[in-house]
């Protein structure tokens, strides 16, 4: 039996599909209300569901802001840790090298200070008093002479004794001057030294001040994150990924670096260890150049950690002085014999490129160019030399920046998980809701289906109402769709 013999009820398609109309129609009107139940019920089910995964994925997020702001701050008060053991460090320092001279000084001083008053004491003009003669002369010089010759001769010899008396003291006053201005001119360099004596107490004065001014700009950003306010994690979540952005670009760079220094290497390694020497898909010669860059690497990790400039290692730095000094000096040893190592192998790869720029030439029959072309080639043996031999020394610094990148990574990380899970939430939220209206819409286009029916339905309870005015009617199935719904 076929779909069609099915269909066919009667002769005719078309009065065939109306009957199957008006049969579905009756069908769908009488299940009607389970149908409108079910959908809405499994509408709400999906809302219900998505609803309970969006909290639980918001509380998530929650824990793992938490757990983010924790390790902020954590990381935060670490580094104001270091900042002001460092600056307090820096002031000890200045303390002790600078201060602790400033006894000596103060001795200095006080030496020259003497010194000065005294030369300042003998520098100061006395005026001397007039000698009793003069009261003397005085007395002779009021008689009256009369017009006695003897009289103005004694006179006139007084005249020039006083003007020789002049003289004299005039040069003395001269004389007396010139000790003065000399004594003045010899407190020059004890003036100069006063002077520069104050100007270093001012200078280590001044730094001590701004580094008390940095220290105390440092606990207060210390103490808020101690508190835990937002603004201390607002600004350490923007430092951390500026810190991100920038450590990673300088990795990027000691990357480059590496693979220069891995070009260098690889083909006089493959002349050692063979160059058709395979370990899986690789050549033992390129993974020999990358473990030598490796382990170079890791002794610049070591000397780093050796000298307290990181802390990646806890174990490293905190070994006793004398074990890192040791350290410090084996850790530099390796680097040293490495930089010599690759620096041997850019001379032997620059032979090599050499021979096989000959060998070309020769099938060629141009040697005369390889001739002139050696003569320079020096130069590049020298650089690939003087490169192989810093760039192992200049990747020991990518401890710094790889440092910063591993601990600002855990913030940008969590930040970035927390923002994942958010838009999960929101997303969830969205589609229950989504579910929970479309079951509405369903319901709504149920009815459209069975509009017929509906008419009908509503055309009937409209005439029994108006024949009824008294009475209330309600259609039962009518009232239980709206408490459905």
């Amino acid at each position: 039996m076929s779909l069609s013999d099915i269909y066919l009820v009667v002769p005719s398609p078309v009065l065939s599909g109306l009957i199957w109309f008006f049969v579905i129609s009756a069908v769908l009107y009488f299940a009607r209300i389970p149908a409108t139940k079910y959908i809405l019920a499994f509408s709400e089910v999906i809302h219900n569901a998505l609803r309970i995964a969006a909290s639980s994925v918001k509380s998530a997020e929650a824990r793992l802001q938490a757990r983010n702001r924790e390790v902020l701050l954590e990381a935060g008060r670490e580094a104001s840790e270091r900042m002001i053991e460092r600056e307090f460090e820096r002031v000890e320092n200045t303390v002790m090298n600078d201060l602790a001279q400033y006894p000596a000084l103060q001795r200095k001083l006080s030496e020259r200070i003497t010194r000065i008053d005294e030369d300042y004491k003998q520098s100061t003009e006395v005026p001397p008093d007039p000698p009793d003669w003069c009261k003397v002369v005085e007395s002779v010089a009021s008689i009256d002479s009369n017009g006695d010759a003897m009289v103005a001769h004694i006179l006139k010899d007084i005249h020039k004794s006083m003007v020789k008396a002049q003289d004299i003291a005039i040069k003395e006053h001269r004389r007396a001057c010139r000790e003065r201005h000399g004594i003045l001119k010899n407190m020059m360099p004890h003036w100069r030294s006063v002077k520069r004596v104050l100007a270093d107490v001012d200078r280590n004065i001044s730094s001590i001040l701004e580094r008390a001014t940095k220290i105390s700009r440092y606990m207060d950003e210390y103490k808020e994150i101690v508190k835990g306010s937002d603004r201390a994690t607002r600004v350490l979540s923007s430092s951390a990924l500026s810190q991100f952005f920038v450590s990673a670009f300088v990795l990027a760079i000691a990357v480059g670096g590496a693979m220069v220094n891995f070009t260098l290497i690889a083909r006089p390694m493959a002349e050692m260890v063979g160059g058709q020497n395979f370990i899986g898909n690789f050549k033992v010669s390129e993974i020999s150049a990358i473990v030598i860059i490796l382990v170079e690497i890791s002794m610049g990790l070591f000397l780093m950690e050796s000298l307290r400039i990181t802390r990646l290692f806890p174990v490293i730095g905190a070994l006793n002085d004398k074990l890192r000094v040791r350290m410090i000096w084996i850790t530099f040893s390796f680097l040293f014999v490495l930089a010599s190592v690759e620096a041997g192998l850019a001379f032997m790869r620059e032979i090599l490129m050499e021979d096989e720029l000959a060998t070309s030439a020769m099938l060629r029959g141009d040697a005369e160019s390889v001739v002139a072309a050696s003569d320079f080639a020096w130069i590049t043996t020298a650089a690939q030399m003087g490169m192989g031999f810093i760039l192992p020394f200049a990747l020991v610094f990518v401890a710094i920046p790889l440092e910063t990148f591993v601990h600002s990574t855990r913030t940008v990380v969590g930040i970035v998980a927390a923002a994942f899970l958010r838009a999960v939430a929101f997303v969830l939220r969205f589609v229950g809701n989504i579910a929970r209206y479309s079951g509405k819409i369903v319901v709504n286009l149920y009815d459209l289906v069975i509009f017929g029916p509906l008419w009908l339905e509503t055309t009937i309870t409209k005439r029994l109402s108006g024949s009824n005015r008294g009475s209330p009617v309600t259609h039962t199935v009518n009232s239980e769709y709206r408490e459905i719904v």
